[in-house]
């Protein structure tokens, strides 16, 4: 009997993809080298803004467009800085606490109302993407909680929880709870309805269906609220320090008011804005690492010359 041989694969072959293996292989090689480069890129570009802010920053406060009150010089935000680390005039820091001190007080206020939000926004969130009822009474209430600027409620919270952080961290619950609530219920309502039959199909319960389908299946969703209760909570936290909010970053930018101090009020606006970036990176790491399935969109961007 006749033995057909079929022809050896090269390297013009057309594959079952439509692109031919040299192809094929050129575009796996440059999607696995892809993501490197591109932060070492990322690196390279945050260090030429930062340098050319700083330069326009001292080229407008060197040529005296404005006064120093209105736009001090870099060199005068560094030595707010080092005012606000050290003990000068026999007294530590800036309004009696280090820089370090303001920024973890604020930063655990952040992370109690985040903590609230989160623990409250999942299970309210996978109520609003499984149970319809639920969906119906829950998501304007959701909603018109999302809608109000935080001044707007501030003092009725003072007024019933005092001017402590307990006031300050429900203010930073309400602000964080509607983003995390409507992200999982988004995540959840997308679940595909063939893997939940599937699972009754395998004999699975409903709790079993719930935390090794559905939740997994949120968690993308679950980490974009989350990094925007984030932002929202950063800028809440100078509204929630405007009333006893010493120490703590958002009060001590808030207090330069009093005697005008420009250069402390940037050096709380730089810490501020560099803690939110390293925050949301942490919180990028994380969804890395828990949700691999996700990919890195920036990775699968082909060169155009290919």
């Amino acid at each position: 009997m006749a033995v057909t041989t079929l022809p050896e694969p090269t390297e013009n072959s057309v594959t079952e993809t439509g692109l031919t293996d040299g192809r094929r292989i050129g575009w796996v090689a440059r999607r696995q080298t892809t993501r490197r480069p591109s932060r070492r890129r990322g690196a390279a570009g945050a260090v030429i803004a930062i340098a050319l802010v700083l330069g326009i920053w001292t080229i407008a406060s060197a040529s005296h467009w404005w006064s120093d009150i209105l736009l001090p010089s870099p060199a005068k935000v560094w030595h707010a800085f080092i005012q606000s680390v050290t003990i000068h005039d026999g007294h530590k820091g800036l309004s009696d606490a280090y820089l370090w001190q303001h920024l973890w007080a604020s930063l655990w206020r952040i992370l109690n109302g985040l903590f609230w939000g989160i623990v409250v926004g999942i299970p309210v969130g996978v109520g609003l993407g499984l149970w319809r009822p639920f969906e119906l009474v829950a998501e304007p209430l959701v909603n018109f909680l999302r809608s109000l600027p935080p001044l707007g409620y501030f003092s009725l919270l003072i007024i019933w929880f005092g001017i402590g952080d307990t006031s300050k961290i429900w203010l930073l619950f309400i602000a964080a709870f509607p983003p995390i609530a409507l992200a999982v219920a988004a995540g959840v309502s997308t679940v595909r309805l063939e893997r939940l039959n599937a699972g009754l199909v395998l004999g699975a319960t409903r709790w079993q269906l719930l935390r090794h389908t559905v939740l997994p299946s949120a968690l993308p969703d679950f980490f974009t609220g989350t990094r925007v209760a984030v932002g929202f909570a950063w800028t809440t936290i100078v509204a929630a320090e405007t009333s006893n909010g010493l120490p703590g970053i958002g009060g001590l930018a808030w207090a330069t008011k009093k005697e005008l101090r420009t250069d402390v009020a940037i050096l709380c606006v730089i810490v501020i804005g560099v803690t939110a970036v390293l925050l949301d990176s942490v919180l990028r790491l994380v969804e890395r690492r828990l949700v691999p399935w996700k990919g890195d969109r920036k990775s699968t961007r082909l060169n155009s010359s290919h």
